[in-house]
């Protein structure tokens, strides 16, 4: 198998996962097991957000009117729906960012066949999606509070196996908001993110993009980005009508078959 062809599947995985909550990163992590590639593990962490980079487009492809009347709303240099919603973005940022920057060594550590903590955590992926599919329909907008709140859950999503859209998601309706919202709110909040530490690895001058095969970035990136754009679609449908049980139910059996080939049951 082709460089090339691993890195159309990793996008694929990437595609769906990062929409679906059942976290990208703990699938993408699986496939690198299961494929075991030096050659994918010396970028892994790079390959990891080229394809988040290329979802993070998706978002804005599929939110595009949001994103187009957030940025008019700011050019007219007003205290208006669009700049406080922005602020809310840039509030629910904060947490993620301090862990990227205080803690990169260490999450880079995390994201190489760390196949037992993908299990482990999507445990916990799984339990916040049973609790949150519990939780009572509202029609609550998303408070400065609840941003930093779901910011928060956004930095702990950072482990591999946590999925981030099911962490915010499940923190936004359990904190009482509307659930087309809280799916709104969730993948916007994520695209700043993902747009900064790709500038970051451009600008790389010890790693990043200088030293890493650009084709099979290049064919993740499209293959992520197409798959991508069909996930984020069905995701809004699903979290509207509280079908978050069967991910759960699906991250428990991942997790289970994550443990017990960590622990080399099987």
């Amino acid at each position: 198998m082709t460089e090339s062809i691993k890195a159309i599947i990793l996008g694929i995985i990437q595609g769906l996962t990062e929409f679906l909550p059942v976290s990208s990163s703990g699938h993408l992590e699986i496939a690198k097991y299961i494929m075991q590639d030096d050659k994918l593990a010396e970028q892994s962490l790079l390959m990891t957000v080229v394809l988040h980079f290329a979802t993070a487009l998706s978002t804005v492809v599929v939110f595009r009117r949001e994103v187009v009347d957030i940025l008019i709303g700011l050019f007219q240099f007003k205290y208006n729906e669009e700049l406080i919603f922005s602020l809310k973005i840039v509030v629910s940022m904060i947490p993620a960012v301090l862990v990227g920057l205080l803690f990169e060594d260490q999450i880079e550590a995390l994201f190489n066949k760390q196949l037992l903590l993908v299990g482990l955590m999507l445990i916990v992926t799984g339990v916040l999606l049973l609790l949150a599919d519990h939780a009572k329909k509202t029609d609550k907008s998303v408070s400065y509070l609840d941003a930093a709140i779901i910011g928060v859950s956004q930095a702990i999503a950072i482990l591999p196996g946590i999925s981030r859209s099911g962490a915010t998601i499940s923190a936004s309706v359990l904190l009482g908001i509307d659930r087309s919202k809280a799916a709104r709110f969730s993948f916007l909040m994520v695209v700043p993110i993902i747009f900064g530490k790709i500038a970051k690895e451009l600008i790389s001058e010890d790693g990043g993009f200088a030293s890493a095969s650009i084709t099979p970035l290049l064919v993740g990136f499209a293959a992520a980005f197409i798959t991508g754009l069909y996930a984020c679609t069905w995701m809004i449908k699903l979290v509207k009508a509280s079908k978050l049980t069967y991910f759960s139910i699906y991250c428990f059996v991942v997790a289970a078959l994550a443990i017990a080939k960590a622990l080399n049951v099987f």
